[in-house]
């Protein structure tokens, strides 16, 4: 997958961190990408399979289910970047990760159009 690769080779040029987006990029830019959300379907997948086969399918929402509550989504791994960023930094993902995980946050979802600054 390459989307938006370009902005991959600006942040090599200009010594600037990026997150890739929707699977594990770093392999793009391994000197910029830091880590990013990987999308996972199979949770999706099992839950309408299970549905049907309780003979209970109704039309739905499914998006929950790309939640990283629901295991629809996971940071990709941070490929060496635990020993540059700072630690308080990575202890707060880990615990921004767990509260998401054991449901006491939940990351709020903006369907409007990004605005620059």
């Amino acid at each position: 997958m390459l989307k938006r690769f370009g902005v991959f080779e600006a942040c090599k040029e200009k010594s600037i961190l990026a997150f890739g987006n929707m699977s594990d990029q770093n392999e793009l830019a391994p000197e910029a990408v830091i880590t990013g959300p990987v999308w996972d379907m199979y949770p999706t997948i099992e839950f309408a399979i299970e549905m049907i086969k309780k003979d209970a399918w109704v039309s739905m929402d499914l998006g929950e289910w790309s939640m990283m509550a629901k295991g629809g989504a996971r940071l990709a791994p941070f490929h060496g970047f635990e020993q540059k960023l700072p630690a308080e930094v990575l202890q707060e993902v880990k615990d921004l990760q767990e509260k998401i995980l054991n449901g006491t946050f939940r990351v709020p979802v903006i369907e409007e159009p990004p605005v620059s600054d």
